[in-house]
């Protein structure tokens, strides 16, 4: 028997044990999402052991890669080919894995002008709930033979089942690159960008600062693409909103850290606050919540917000409906230290009129792939 082989066998021996002994597991790859979601304190069932890059093929834009493997590691054989994940995971630490990011499904700057980490996912083996080593999808963009429950797997954070491999689809690194920044409000800046969104422009993320409607913020747009379209889009949105280039090593800087919230807004997270995620639709003008003067930090054209704020559940009541009214959901994102970690984080699906039958959805994947609650830690709704 492989080493490969001995590991997954361990696997499945941790997962039937589980079952028969009416055991929770908690999947863990290198614990740098372990804040995220509702609170779980389970037995871990760590991934890191099976790792390594089964096959990668920059000629088909495809790379796959066991699911312990650090996504540094993934992120590097990219580069010396050129290529990158467009949806820019983000590590939250360094020892982030590749299963790991599928599994919390979040996506960095890039994803408004890429598209989700949804929709990168090729294929994927799993073992579900009844250790079942069972494979999904493949590891070309037209594959369709069987259920596609490959792309069930993001964002599912291991409450589905165990994420052995996946194959995803990456993109050539951008030819060139650029980063303009202005001062504007918040609706002007949102007002702009969804006018930019429907031109022929190279505009791969925006990122507006400041304190909400009203008042003037710092807007940052990264434009990437041909070397031609680029130096033609500078001068035109420079002008159109009086912005400067700033350089590009302050822009890596920048965007990294936005990626990785380490901005101030992130960074300095009260031990009795929230950081709350509002995710809304690309129509959506600038909100202000009654009653607060913290800073919003604006992604995605503005289709992701985030805001720091008081951790009570009045105040997360209010910010999910302001969010509901304007056809979105808002979710506690990351707790402060003194905040109780049993709070509910998600929005519940059935708060979300447009959403309640997802719910029965839902339990029906739950039970057709873990019907012994193997993987139940209840990290989602």
């Amino acid at each position: 028997m492989t080493a490969t082989n001995h590991t997954i066998e361990n696997f499945r021996e941790q997962i039937l044990g589980a079952a028969k002994s009416n055991t929770t597991l908690s999947i863990e790859g290198g614990g740098t999402k372990s804040w995220y979601g509702n609170d779980h304190s389970f037995k871990k069932l760590n991934t890191q052991s099976y790792s390594g890059i089964l096959e990668y093929q920059p000629e088909e834009l495809v790379i796959t890669a066991c699911a312990g493997t650090p996504l540094q590691e993934i992120e590097a054989a990219l580069a010396e080919k050129n290529q990158v994940l467009a949806f820019e995971p983000p590590h939250f630490g360094e020892r982030a894995t590749f299963g790991g990011a599928i599994a919390a499904g979040l996506a960095g700057p890039g994803r408004i002008s890429a598209g989700n980490l949804r929709n990168f996912v090729l294929g994927a083996r799993i073992l579900d709930g009844k250790g079942q080593d069972l494979s999904f999808g493949g590891k070309v963009m037209k594959n369709v033979a069987g259920y596609d429950v490959s792309r069930l797997l993001p964002g599912s954070m291991g409450t589905l089942a165990l994420l052995l491999e996946a194959s995803v689809k990456v993109l050539p690194k951008p030819a060139a690159t650029a980063s303009l920044r202005c001062q504007i409000t918040q609706e002007n800046a949102l007002q702009i960008l969804n006018e930019w969104a429907g031109q022929p422009l190279p505009l791969s993320a925006s990122c507006w600062i400041g304190k909400g409607s009203g008042h003037h913020g710092e807007l940052t747009i990264r434009l990437a693409g041909a070397v031609a379209a680029v130096k033609a889009a500078i001068p035109l949105m420079s002008a159109r909103v009086n912005a400067v280039e700033i350089s590009a090593q302050d822009a890596e800087i920048f965007w990294h850290a936005l990626r990785e919230q380490k901005l101030s807004t992130f960074a300095n997270l009260g031990k009795d606050q929230t950081l709350y995620r509002l995710a809304l639709p690309a129509a959506c003008g600038a909100l202000h919540i009654p009653n607060t003067d913290d800073e919003w930090v604006l992604e995605w054209h503005g289709q992701q917000r985030w805001f720091k704020g008081n951790s009570d559940d009045a105040t997360f009541s209010a910010i999910k409906n302001l969010a509901t009214r304007h056809g979105g959901h808002a979710t506690r994102f990351k707790l402060g230290a003194d905040v109780d970690p049993t709070l509910e984080r998600f929005t519940l699906l059935s708060e979300q009129a447009h959403s309640k039958a997802l719910e029965a959805v839902q339990a029906r994947l739950r039970s057709a792939f873990d019907p012994a609650g193997v993987f139940a830690t209840k990290r989602l709704p």
